[in-house]
């Protein structure tokens, strides 16, 4: 739907719940604050321009897609979505532009990941989808074997209002890693509020998959009347260029959790299986009232 005070934009909405927004006038011009963090971190992940390998599991508007096509022409992208109507009718819609790199593997974001690859182990050298536009135009499905090297990844696989817990168990993030280039970073993004035990969970989850990991929210940690908000966990085996240059999150600066400080927030939290995992909280619940 496009807004009536901003014309260019548009916002996707399933089921009444927005989902993305996008500008078709300025694809940099980003709404939410969470993209926004991404889209920095993105920007930290190689030098100006050079192009970069990303996958985002999870299509919605293709709001980062466009950006990474914008900021970085002609970067290679896959897109792993479960509803082919709704990306056919986004694409339909709002078109990528024209050179756009991106191919797309229809289905359930944890039975691609599962699916066996050869050379299976994170490499240093990356790797890129071939370059093609027929999935963009026509929602062709890209052999899951292209899915390798990723040089960054955008979890952000929600079913309506819920993640769930079976793409965001220990289980899920290894075949992430596995498919991640050795210096890959990867940002999952979450909805919830205090005592966050779901992100704190997600954060301990990623810590026993990746050797840095970092999370990053609007809301205040210890506030235990604070409202639902984004929270974004950056996970990588290298140190994340926002936690060394903070700068790059920008003002008003987002609370940021890492080393001791996300360790003591963390605490006794436990990580998620596929047998001891949960479903993200959903914000229709009372308590969030």
């Amino acid at each position: 739907m496009q807004s009536r005070k901003r014309p260019g934009r548009y916002e996707l909405s399933v089921d009444g719940i927005p989902q993305s927004v996008v500008s078709m006038t300025d694809p940099t011009s980003l709404d939410y604050a969470y993209i926004r963090h991404i889209a920095r971190a993105i920007d930290a992940a190689a030098e100006p321009g050079e192009p970069l390998f990303t996958v985002h599991l999870g299509a919605g508007a293709l709001t980062l897609a466009r950006y990474v096509q914008a900021t970085r022409a002609g970067s290679p992208q896959l897109v792993v979505e479960f509803e082919p109507t709704l990306y056919e009718a986004v694409i339909a819609a709002l078109p990528l532009p024209a050179g756009a790199d991106l191919r797309v593997i229809f289905g359930d974001a944890r039975v691609v990941a599962d699916a066996e690859f050869s050379g299976e182990g994170r490499s240093s050298v990356p790797s890129s989808p071939s370059s093609a536009l027929g999935a963009a135009a026509t929602g062709a499905t890209a052999d899951d074997t292209e899915w390798v090297n990723a040089r960054f990844t955008v979890v952000d696989l929600w079913d309506a209002a819920v993640i769930r817990h079976r793409v965001a168990s220990q289980e899920f993030y290894r075949r992430v890693a596995a498919r991640s280039a050795a210096d890959g970073v990867v940002a999952v993004n979450l909805l919830d509020g205090h005592p966050f035990e779901y992100s704190r969970r997600q954060a301990a989850t990623l810590s026993t998959v990746f050797e840095h990991v970092a999370v990053v929210l609007e809301a205040e940690p210890t506030d235990d009347e604070g409202p639902l908000s984004n929270v974004v966990v950056f996970a990588s085996d290298e140190p994340l260029d926002i936690v060394t240059t903070p700068d790059l999150l920008g003002t008003p600066r987002p609370h940021m959790l890492h080393d001791s400080r996300l360790t003591s927030w963390i605490a006794e939290a436990r990580i998620m299986t596929d047998a001891d995992g949960t479903d993200s909280p959903d914000p229709d619940d009372p308590i969030w009232d």
